[in-house]
Order: structure tokens, then C-alpha cells, then sequence
């Protein structure tokens, strides 16, 4: 089938379409029903339906004759240890932790919060809530102690599951004493704390609530899976919000298992057996999708990895670990190649490890860069396949269907919609524009399986957020547009156009331009306030390691650029050279503080941040 046909039928014939899909997992009861819509302006997907996500992940491929196949790899490279599980292992661990956690009376639709670094023990304890029914909120390992007593209060769960320490590149991070000040903070008290004891720290326990992992397990029996309804919410996710409030996206049991079933075909083209390594973090919405659950639904074996891309200990450690573990597909940021393109311009690293065993690289989280996608198709000779999709989403909007119909590759496109997804680029007034012309980028509803149900708690927030903006549609908050070819241009937040002298322009187009010259590794362009043009860009550059050009000639050479592609009109004027960009933990560059600290205005230390200490050398920048 070609893609189109596919794509038609996924939007004319969807009941159709989805009780196909819905066929290739294991249900304990099959849905009837595929779709319902509800009142809210959205719906349910497969609402008869009964099934067990962790009965998917792990008891259906042993039913299927994996038992003895890899399923997960743990591979540490800052405590130098690895740790591999066959399905068999893997099943008989989570269900053992299930009955642990029965034991301490968590059961069906209570919430458990993870606090845990990337050991097997945080995907562990994520299956056997699921085991359970209950619900989980996986928190960065990390998070500052208010950041996580705000999702205590919001969560409200019935134990806490942490380890006594997460590893950075130079240091141990005790956790427990965040998790204590957190509690102690938060009106609502979880009744259990479970704490896994690392060898590089040891927690201190308080007595009456806390408990340590292996104890609680050393007797508890194996818990069966417990059946739950399509549409009971499998986990809380939490995103950041607007209002600094952050917003707790609840995704289903069903429909999240159909699709991501669904997606390791159509979009990583990847089948039962195939090593699989998103290099992410469970805290994250990728870590959720591509570590833990959709390589698990799939048949493949999956990677997690304790480490960085530069640094533990070099930049050639992606690449170690292709070899090692023969990877096939590797899903990850953007910035964590072009981390690994700083240091090591020519790719020196790559040669000396045999990654043969790679098929395909994909990259999604951000805009893919042209210079990043350029570098990796000149050095690994691999197909670079840009996707594009949100954490409220949970999979792929956009990709290139490679499962169904590999297309051809347009550097800064995520290529075309995924079936089930009707996008459209739309002006405010939920108009679809022309063809090249930048508008909001929107999903006609009904948004297809796996998508955010609601907010947790706040149905309302959900409306206001996604659904009241554009009615009919799902608001992605990203700007861009469609070609005449149809493939699908994200050009970044709609935030992120600014007006110059009352042309509106994309920050987006500017920062290919930049990053194209071949002193810059990175680069974020912002648009600042202006008493004559309305607002006017500014570029912060990082160079290359072994780049030797002088700063005033870089940004001589940087407005001359931008004046080439774009136009004089952009009175982009300013390029200032640092040493990082300030981004989140998950790698996304925080735009909006960088204008904020720009237009001399407060701001909030986001809690995703990964190195506060970069925004007084970028706030002392901004005033020489």
C-alpha cells in the first residue's frame, strides 16, 4: 500500500483503519467500539476494549516465543557496568516489583511517582505500576525539590519510588534529601517511599514510611497482570506550562499501546529482534514512547543508556555503543549530535568503531538543523530521517513513512503527516493557507490514538491549552508550513516569529542560515525588543572546538549571511559568541528566557534547566 492510500484511509475509513491496527496487540477483551466521541470536543479511543500494558510489553512476546530474546540492555558508562534482560528475566522482575508494590496496598488507579536516574530499575518500576493499574508520573531524576513537590500535590500519589543517587559526569547527586525537603514540602504525603540503594550513596531511611527496594521485594509473590479499560489512564506526564503551572498530560492504556505498536513499523521501520536505542531519558516523553514501552510492544530489544553523548568519556561514546550492542536503529536530539559535531568536527571518533550493524539514524525533539542533518549524512553515509511530534501527542505527527513508503529527504522538513494525523496549517482564524505560506501548524480533530486524553485534574486547562484556540483542531503551538510537494515545514514555537518593522519573520530561517557557516557548532536566534522596528534578532553562536576565527570578523560574516539569504528587511545586526546555550535537561534551548533576559525583563529559573550558572554569563553578554 502505498502512502497516500494509507494516509486517506487513516482520515475517510478511520474506524477501519484503527480496528487493523488495534488487531496486532494482545487485548484481554477486543474493542467493539473503536471510536467515541465525548462532549468535551474530543473522545475515546477503543473504550470497550480491556487489555494490560505490561501484559503487552512483556507477556504477549513470550507467548510469541521471545522468552529467551534480549529485551533490555543497560549500559552505563559512568559506572562502567552493563546488565542485560531476556524478556523471560524482565517479565518475572516487573512482576515481582508488582507484588512488592501490591504488598504496600498500591493498586488500580492509584498514583506512584518515579524518581529515578536511567538504571533498568526506573523502566522496571514503570511496567509493574502499569501491572498494577496504577498510574505512573515519571519525574526527572534531579528535579529541584519545590519542582517536585508541586507534582506531589498535583499527582497525589499512594508511594514514591526513588534511588539514593543519579550520576552526572563529574558528580554524584544524592537524591533522597531532594525527595525529603520535597515531601516535607508538599501538602499531600505519599504513605510509602522506596528507595533503591546505589553503591555510589547511601540513603538514609525514615523509619515508618521509607523502604528500600530489595527488601520489599526479597518475599513479595509475582503479581499476574491486572485487567484495565482502553481508555484508563496508563501515566501522568508532566510538560511545561505557560503559567509556570506545570500541566500533567494523562495518556491512556489502548490507545497508546496501538499506536506505538503502529509507529515502530511506519516510522522506525524496525521488526521483532531488532535493537532499538532511543538515547533519551525516561523522564522525558521519548524515554516513556521509544526506551520503555514501544520497543517492548514490538519485539525489539531496547537500549538505556547512563551516560551523555561527549564525555562519558569522549565523543565517540554513541558511537561505542553502537558497536557493542549492534545497534540497528538510533532515535535522539538533535543537540546531542551537534555536541558530539563540536568536538570532533571530522568525525574522527566515528572510525574507530564498527557501527555497520546501523541502518538508520532518526532525530526529532527540536528542529533538525540542516548543518547538523548534513553532517551526519556526509560522515555515516546512513539515511537521516528527521520526525516531529510533541509530548501531548506520544508518537510521530510527522515522519517519513519509511515502514510503508521511504520518500526522499528535504533538509529542515520532518516530511509528511503520519496516518491518523489530518494536519493543516491554518491562519488564526482556523483558514488553511497556501501552499509555502507560514501559518500555526494544527491537527483536525479527531486526534488519533495515543494522544493526550486531558489534563490531569483540569479538563478545562486541557480545552483552553489545545482544543478552544482554533475550534476543530488540535493547536500544536508550532509555526510553519506545507510545500507544494506536501511535506511539512516546522519552523519552532509560533512564539518564535517575530515582527521587524511589520514583517513578520522566522527566528527558525535565520538560525539555518547561521548555523550553515562552518565556524558554528550552534546557534539560537531570538527576536528583541526595538523602539523603532518593533523587534529586531539577535544571534548567540556557539563555535566549533578548534575554530580560530575572530569574533567581530564571525559577526561581520553572520549579518553578511543573513543579509544574502533572507534580505536586508531582517536588521539581523548581532551575533554573541558563548560558551553554551541554556536548555533543558531533554536538550530544547529555552528561547523564551533568552528574550526575556534580551529585553532586560525578569525571569523564572525554569526547573528543566540543566545548568542554571549559563544564564548570568548570557544576562552579562547582553549588557556589554
Amino acid at each position: 500500500m502505498s502512502y497516500n492510500s494509507e494516509f486517506r484511509r487513516s482520515i475517510d475509513q478511520r474506524d477501519d483503519f484503527w480496528r487493523e491496527q488495534a488487531e496486532q496487540i494482545d487485548w484481554i477483551e477486543p474493542p467493539k467500539t473503536i471510536w467515541q466521541p465525548l462532549d468535551n470536543g474530543h473522545g475515546e479511543w477503543f473504550p470497550d476494549g480491556v487489555m494490560n500494558t505490561s501484559d503487552v510489553a512483556l507477556d504477549a512476546n513470550i507467548r510469541a516465543g521471545r522468552g529467551d530474546q534480549t529485551a533490555l540492555i543497560y549500559d552505563s558508562p559512568v559506572t562502567n557496568s552493563q546488565q542485560t534482560f531476556t524478556y523471560n528475566e524482565l517479565r518475572d522482575e516487573v512482576a515481582r516489583v508488582a507484588g512488592a508494590l501490591r504488598d504496600q496496598n498500591v493498586g488500580k488507579g492509584n498514583r506512584v511517582i518515579i524518581y529515578m536516574p536511567m538504571i533498568p530499575q526506573a523502566a522496571i518500576a514503570m511496567l509493574a505500576c502499569a501491572r498494577l493499574g496504577a498510574i505512573h508520573s515519571v519525574v526527572f531524576g534531579g528535579f529541584a525539590s519545590h519542582e517536585l513537590a508541586v507534582r506531589i500535590d498535583d499527582a497525589k500519589p499512594k508511594a514514591l519510588i526513588t534511588a539514593s543517587c543519579g550520576i552526572e559526569i563529574s558528580r554524584v547527586i544524592e537524591y533522597k534529601p531532594l525527595v525529603d525537603k520535597a515531601i516535607e514540602e508538599a501538602n499531600h504525603k505519599p504513605d510509602t517511599c522506596v528507595v533503591y540503594q546505589r553503591p555510589q550513596a547511601t540513603a538514609t531511611l525514615q523509619e515508618g514510611r521509607d523502604v528500600e527496594w530489595n527488601d520489599m521485594v526479597a518475599n513479595a509473590q509475582p503479581a499476574d497482570p491486572v485487567p484495565v479499560k482502553s481508555t484508563d489512564p496508563l501515566y501522568i506526564l508532566y510538560t511545561s506550562g505557560t503559567t509556570g503551572k506545570p500541566k500533567g498530560v494523562v495518556r491512556d492504556n489502548g490507545g497508546h499501546a496501538v499506536a506505538l505498536k503502529y509507529s515502530m513499523k511506519l516510522v522506525y521501520d524496525a521488526d521483532p529482534g531488532d535493537v532499538f536505542w532511543a538515547a533519551s531519558d525516561v523522564g522525558w516523553v521519548v524515554g516513556h514512547s521509544y526506551i520503555v514501552y514501544a520497543p517492548l510492544f514490538n519485539g525489539c530489544t531496547t537500549i538505556l543508556y547512563e551516560g551523555k553523548p561527549v564525555k562519558t568519556p569522549d565523543s565517540g561514546a554513541f558511537w561505542r555503543v553502537v558497536q557493542d550492542h549492534k545497534v540497528n536503529m538510533l532515535f535522539t536530539a538533535p543537540t546531542a549530535f551537534r555536541a558530539v559535531r563540536k568536538e570532533d568536527p571530522e568525525a574522527d571518533q566515528l572510525a574507530k568503531y564498527d557501527v555497520s550493524s546501523l541502518k538508520r539514524i532518526f532525530l526529532a525533539g527540536e528542529r533538525l538543523d540542516p548543518p547538523t542533518y548534513e553532517w551526519l549524512k556526509e560522515h555515516t553515509g546512513l539515511p537521516v530521517l528527521d520526525h516531529w511530534w510533541q509530548t501531548e501527542t506520544g508518537w510521530a505527527i510527522c515522519c517519513n513513512p519509511i515502514g510503508i513508503e521511504p520518500m526522499d529527504t528535504k533538509p529542515g522538513s520532518a516530511t509528511v503527516p503520519s496516518p491518523g494525523f489530518n494536519v493543516q496549517v491554518v491562519d488564526p482564524d482556523g483558514h488553511q493557507v497556501a501552499a509555502g505560506e507560514q501559518g500555526q501548524v494544527a491537527v483536525k480533530l479527531p486526534l488519533p490514538p495515543s494522544c493526550l486524553m486531558t489534563v490531569w485534574g483540569d479538563d478545562e486547562r486541557f480545552q483552553n491549552s489545545y482544543l478552544k484556540t482554533i475550534p476543530g483542531f488540535y493547536t500544536s503551538g508550532d509555526g510553519g508550513f506545507v510545500d507544494d510537494d506536501g511535506y511539512v515545514f516546522i519552523m519552532g514555537r509560533t512564539d518564535d516569529v517575530i515582527n521587524v518593522a511589520g514583517h513578520r519573520l522566522s527566528t527558525g530561517e535565520m538560525e539555518e542560515v547561521v548555523a550553515s557557516h562552518p565556524a558554528i557548532a550552534e546557534c539560537c536566534v531570538v527576536g528583541a525588543q526595538d523602539e523603532l522596528k518593533g523587534q529586531i534578532p539577535i544571534g548567540l553562536v556557539l563555535m566549533k572546538d578548534g575554530a580560530t576565527i575572530d569574533q567581530d570578523e564571525l559577526e561581520e560574516e553572520l549579518v553578511e549571511m543573513v543579509r544574502d539569504k533572507i534580505g536586508a528587511i531582517a536588521c539581523f545586526r548581532r551575533a554573541i559568541v558563548v560558551e553554551r546555550l541554556p536548555k533543558t535537561r531533554s536538550g530544547k534551548i529555552l528561547r523564551r528566557v533568552i528574550r526575556q533576559i534580551a529585553n532586560g525583563e525578569e525571569y523564572n529559573v525554569p526547573s528543566t534547566i540543566d545548568d542554571p550558572a549559563i544564564l548570568d554569563e548570557i544576562s552579562s553578554k547582553f549588557s556589554q
